[in-house]
């Protein structure tokens, strides 16, 4: 039964609708934790270390970082292969290509497909930056990373690939909250407003909640 719902259109649908969702509760809790960079140097550090002691002493160091890990690489996978194969099974199902760029594709397709491939290059940049610490500028520091956000973000570059990527995520929140309603039959004609007003609001709240700590760094807020 599972293979055929995956082998199913509504199924690849309901599949990047759930994952989309579990990343979505990923990106609010990230972004809060993010903010707590306003309450300085020790706050910060100390609460990067209590997500890798969280679940101590019953749990070793860090297995409930690495089960959460795990939960969003599953959820990034599905989430990607479902995008990639429907976008050819449309393709398959239209073997004709449109005479017009604007009939073949909606604003909101290009955004969500495009936004897609942004996000998921930043995610493999983002780790190797401020996790593993092997595109870091400067001196990577394990165990302090209050110093290595700003040190990023002292960077020109690395505010053009954050505000880039935070940018594609606000547009791809915006389109795919309200994707995913609909996968999921949460809209109907009285909750259609109300989710799209939702869908919006945490666009614009994830675009701000993120884009306030690099600004801050450049503007020396933070340092």
């Amino acid at each position: 039964m599972a293979r055929t719902m995956w082998d199913s259109s509504i199924g690849k649908k309901t599949v990047m609708a759930v994952s989309g969702l579990i990343m979505l509760l990923y990106l609010v809790l990230h972004m809060l934790g993010n903010l707590k960079i306003f309450f300085g140097t020790d706050d910060f550090n100390e609460y990067a270390h209590w997500l890798r002691t969280l679940g101590e002493p019953a749990l070793h160091y860090e297995w409930v970082l690495w089960g959460l890990r795990i939960v969003l690489v599953i959820a990034v996978v599905a989430h990607a292969i479902s995008a990639y194969q429907l976008s050819r099974r449309d393709i398959k199902a239209r073997p004709t290509k449109y005479v017009h760029k604007k009939q073949r594709t909606t604003y909101a397709t290009r955004t969500l497909r495009w936004g897609g491939i942004i996000l998921g290059l930043f995610i493999i940049w983002h780790l190797l930056d401020l996790t593993t610490g092997t595109v870091h500028s400067g001196g990577f520091e394990k165990g302090r990373p209050y110093q290595n956000v700003v040190d990023t973000f002292s960077t020109w570059y690395g505010n053009v690939i954050y505000i880039l990527a935070v940018s594609a995520l606000g547009l791809h929140i915006r389109h795919g909250f309200w994707s995913a309603a609909q996968t999921l039959g949460a809209g109907n004609r009285t909750r259609d407003r109300a989710l799209k007003a939702t869908a919006n609001v945490l666009a614009l709240l994830l675009t701000v909640g993120f884009l306030v700590v690099p600004v801050s760094v450049m503007t020396g807020v933070v340092s």
